[in-house]
């Protein structure tokens, strides 16, 4: 486990006590039942931005803090726990990951202060099916004089109805037929309300929103291009190890709070005249569920300190990702049974984590794709 200094320390129980009083699971009951097909609350949001947790990755000349990965680790943790509903993971993290990798300085200083400051949403716009394959592109960008012409679809693009700049994944050229035909791809930056542009709601799981997002004949300059035409996996694949390992954090944060909601019930709910904490197959298998919890601790905090340290993350970004699948997996299931009759009712905030278990679980690779990445990676 990371010590972490006291800055950090400051920073993760400003998250928890913010996302605790203004964003408790409440919060999302609340958008959920209010009909709005939103992703996220936009006051919330801003609030986010003012707190400055946009922006913690973001280079101080860009308005930013520059506090790195593990601290706004901490703070994806600390939203987890409470199921808050919040463009932080698609844009502090991975829209501001793309701009800091792969952006040019005139794309850095357009975009960067605004996602510092909350003032704008940035999502990638990658899958195109209903399985995380990043190589299995068709979006195709066509050459057009000095620019390109956008053809194609994506799907379940986080926050992407709200999203003022989409990070879009096309084809410049090869075919995108198997996996590993990671050749050809370009990363185009695309404003939200750009001509050509559709985006329709797709209602998830967990009660947040994403969107399917057509382009139609999107024209856009050679200065959309983030980083370099045919060679855009090379800034792509850094920025979903970010991805990744930003998810995980969420995920522990929820399966954390999962446990100890739990374990709360369990010390003061009494049957057959006992408390039943005491009843020796649910102390095993709450044994069982923190120590998975500590493993995988150990495994997202890892994966993010190297993403600090300039090391190669890729592993631990996979291994991460894998272990928090299968942890919410885990977490939700016995959150719900071991509360009994309440927690299969709506009444009960069970089902909303085993409903945001469900689409994390997938969002960005399940466990298995991630089991496979690793064991590539490292050469089993």
């Amino acid at each position: 486990m990371a010590v972490l200094t006291e800055e950090q320390t400051m920073l993760r129980d400003a998250a928890k006590g913010w996302a605790s009083e203004s964003a408790p699971v409440g919060a999302l009951r609340k958008l959920r039942d209010g009909g709005s097909k939103r992703s996220f609350d936009p006051a919330a949001w801003s609030e986010m931005g003012e707190m400055g947790w946009a922006g913690v990755i973001v280079p101080e000349e860009h308005d930013g803090s520059a506090f790195g990965y593990l601290g706004l680790g901490l703070i994806l943790e600390e939203a987890g726990r409470t199921l808050v509903a919040s463009p932080l993971l698609s844009t502090a993290m991975i829209g501001a990951s793309a701009l800091k990798l792969g952006g040019s300085d005139a794309q850095k200083s357009a975009w960067l202060p605004k996602i510092a400051t909350g003032a704008a949403v940035a999502t990638l716009a990658i899958d195109e099916g209903s399985h995380h394959n990043p190589a299995r592109t068709a979006l195709t960008a066509t050459k057009s004089g000095s620019g390109y012409v956008l053809n194609g679809t994506k799907t379940f693009v986080l926050d992407g109805e709200a999203a003022d700049l989409l990070i879009v994944v096309a084809r410049t050229s090869g075919a995108g037929t198997s996996p590993s035909d990671t050749g050809g791809l370009t990363l185009f930056l695309v404003p939200g309300d750009a001509p050509g542009v559709s985006r329709s709601h797709l209602s998830l799981l967990d009660s947040r929103g994403a969107a399917r997002i057509v382009f139609d004949g999107v024209e856009v300059g050679a200065d959309a291009v983030l980083g370099e035409v045919d060679k855009g996996w090379s800034v792509l694949e850094p920025v979903l190890d970010r991805a990744y390992a930003g998810l995980a954090a969420e995920m522990l944060g929820s399966a954390s709070q999962a446990f100890d909601i739990t374990l709360e019930y369990l010390k003061t709910r009494t049957q057959f005249g006992q408390v039943i904490g005491t009843f020796q197959a649910l102390q095993h298998r709450a044994a069982k569920w923190f120590t998975d919890l500590e493993t995988t601790r150990s495994c997202v905090e890892a994966a993010l300190e190297a993403l600090d340290a300039g090391a190669d993350s890729r592993a631990l970004a996979s291994l991460a990702k894998a272990k928090a699948s299968d942890l919410v997996h885990l977490a939700s299931n016995e959150m719900v049974q071991m509360h009994g009759g309440i927690g299969m009712t709506d009444a009960h905030d069970a089902g909303l984590y085993m409903k945001r278990a469900r689409v994390t679980e997938a969002l960005f690779g399940g466990a298995s794709f991630h089991r496979d990445r690793y064991a590539r990676l490292m050469g089993f």
